[in-house]
């Protein structure tokens, strides 16, 4: 694929802009966000007990007077790192899983793939608290289970990917001309896999974000006085009528985080179907 004309493809809708910036400014508020922040994201102070958006504390602050904009800036890196490396890792393994097994097939592929439905046939959030009951409410646990909850879903979508390429002519060839099982998986088969897989990627981190932001909600997930964001909401519900700021600034953060991440697959999803639609 032409990187250039993908690029241009990417950028030409205004809502896959818009949810690029978004983006983008959520990531920068991660990468430099000891920066940014005016406060410590932990520090209390019992003079400043929910005060309203004011120019020393633009976004007030919460119940035990810390700086709601310190804690959304220290909570983008927590949500963005925990989300994002939980689909790397997912996308990963299903990655390998999906294509190795697929390929293969068999009684392997038969039984892989039937323990991933029985996993798949569970709520996420609902596997996920089955899971974080067994390794704990950490921040590895969140992880872990990231990873476990969304690599099924990741492998199913490349199998189906690998089945519709297995019977093509150019894999009979490879195999023909003696290429070991390496090449042909991750030369011949992985770049065909890979537009399918770059859409799910994106979606998956989306779903993650609000899969941590869940768990943080219920209190299972990443714990006090981390600013978690779903922990953030779970500390401000009782607090609404006294300072509803409390509730709507983390909410709003992963509302705008999620429609900006959902703006930015489907506009890889456009890119990629109008590059292949252009080499067909």
């Amino acid at each position: 694929m032409n990187l250039q004309s993908l690029r241009r493809a990417f950028f030409a809708d205004p809502t896959t802009a818009t949810g690029t910036v978004i983006v983008l400014c959520f990531l920068g508020l991660a990468l430099f966000g000891p920066l940014i922040a005016p406060y410590s994201p932990t520090a209390q102070n019992a003079d400043l007990i929910r005060q309203p958006p004011s120019f020393a504390h633009p976004l007030g602050t919460d119940r035990l007077g810390r700086d709601l904009l310190s804690r959304i800036v220290y909570g983008a890196r927590d949500i963005l790192s925990l989300a994002g490396g939980g689909t790397v890792l997912a996308v990963a393994l299903g990655t390998l899983i999906g294509v190795s097994v697929t390929y293969l097939g068999g009684w392997l592929e038969e039984l892989v793939f039937r323990l991933f439905d029985g996993l798949l046939a569970l709520p996420a959030l609902l596997l996920a608290l089955l899971l974080l009951g067994a390794v704990g409410p950490s921040r590895t646990g969140v992880l872990l289970v990231i990873v476990l909850v969304y690599t099924p879903i990741v492998a199913r979508v490349v199998r189906s990917v690998v089945l519709s390429l297995k019977p093509r002519g150019f894999i009979e060839a490879a195999r023909m001309r003696g290429e070991r099982l390496g090449y042909i998986l991750w030369r011949e088969l992985l770049p065909l896999v890979a537009p399918a897989l770059a859409v799910e990627a994106a979606l998956r981190f989306s779903y993650a974000i609000f899969l941590v932001a869940s768990l943080g909600f219920l209190g299972v997930g990443v714990q006090p006085p981390s600013p978690d964001w779903g922990l953030m909401v779970l500390e401000a519900r009782n607090e609404f009528a006294l300072a509803p700021w409390s509730l709507y600034v983390p909410a709003t953060a992963i509302a705008l985080l999620v429609v900006g991440i959902n703006l930015m697959a489907e506009g890889v999803r456009r890119a990629i179907r109008g590059e292949m639609a252009g080499y067909g």
